[in-house]
């Protein structure tokens, strides 16, 4: 039958130092000091939205790379490229620490907004391509729902406060 160590062995066999039942707070969640890694499903279903607002905006960031626009002009471009960075900054900024979370969540479903408008408004100059009006909206629509949810989360994370 096998027991569970209660000391550490030394190089020599012998026993120095108890081991602790519980690991200690801090180094053992591989966390820095300031930020804890989330022990709850709803804390990792909001960092879980933010790395995937993440990536959202990273892809309305490359797409006028991959399909078409715009059919003349460069402010399509510009704008997704402008738009996508910031949906990607702010969802870095939420994987990096908890604090103003929420508002950050908020932001990105703004932006989520701003993605759907920004074709008919960027249309009255130049045409836009049914291609960027597909992609932003979709983007946009991700946007919005990742940032309810993970408003959702933080909601439930938080009891009310009477």
């Amino acid at each position: 039958m096998n027991t569970p160590l209660i000391r550490r062995p030394d190089g020599n066999g012998a026993s120095a130092e108890a081991v602790p039942a519980v690991p200690a707070a801090t180094g053992a969640t591989g966390a820095s000091d300031g930020y804890l890694l989330p022990a709850t499903w709803p804390g990792i279903g909001a960092q879980a939205a933010a790395a995937l607002g993440m990536l959202t905006g990273l892809w309305v960031a490359v797409s006028p790379w991959f399909i078409i626009l715009q059919y003349a002009g460069g402010n399509a471009a510009a704008v997704n490229l402008i738009s996508g960075l910031a949906v990607a900054a702010v969802g870095a900024f939420a994987l990096a620490g908890p604090r103003g979370f929420a508002g950050l969540q908020s932001g990105s479903a703004l932006l989520g907004v701003w993605l759907i408008i920004a074709g008919p408004i960027l249309n009255h100059k130049h045409p836009i391509a049914d291609s960027m009006y597909w992609s932003n909206s979709w983007a946009g629509g991700v946007l919005i729902a990742l940032a309810a949810a993970s408003l959702a989360a933080i909601a439930l994370r938080w009891p009310a406060r009477r």
